[in-house]
């Protein structure tokens, strides 16, 4: 079965697939008990951020929201989509405008950390209480003169 993969972007002001995106993470979070953020915080956020995403078949299975300095506010793939590619094709996305990337993690997230640094993220330190419920995070970077060379064979694919 051909499964048809189409990029859109949302650019800042622009809030078409907020919908289709909250409804996407909220299923994550439902099932894997992260991205948890308030329904206004994450449409704020969203409205401010370019926002890739990919949709199969005209069904939203992944995004990745960020601000103009290269900073992912949130990276989500439907559960039914990982191991596709599109997380790494989301920060290649981003990388391709920024000089560097960066973001936040839950230290308890075993899997989205695993996933940073498999593309190159480098833990810059860790913030205790930064979540509002008090979770921990690690702030991680991509960056530097080798950002390009690690996604440029993805972003060229």
């Amino acid at each position: 079965m051909s499964v048809t993969v189409e990029k859109r972007v949302d650019r800042p002001g622009n809030a078409d697939h907020v919908g289709e995106a909250w409804d996407l993470k909220e299923r994550i979070r439902s099932r894997d008990g992260v991205l948890r953020q308030r329904r206004g915080f994450f449409t704020d956020a969203y409205r401010r951020s370019t926002t890739h995403l990919l949709f199969e078949d005209d069904r939203l299975v992944a995004f990745a929201s960020a601000r103009r300095d290269g900073y992912v506010l949130f990276l989500a793939v439907a559960p039914e989509a990982r191991g596709r590619g599109y997380g790494k094709q989301l920060i290649a996305d981003i990388a391709e405008n920024n000089r560097s990337v960066t973001c936040h993690a839950r230290t308890t997230n075993e899997n989205a950390i695993g996933f940073y640094r498999h593309l190159g993220f480098e833990v810059e330190r860790r913030i205790d209480g930064y979540y509002e419920d008090g979770g921990n995070a690690y702030y991680l970077k991509l960056g530097g003169d080798s950002l390009r060379d690690r996604l440029s064979e993805y972003v060229r694919g």
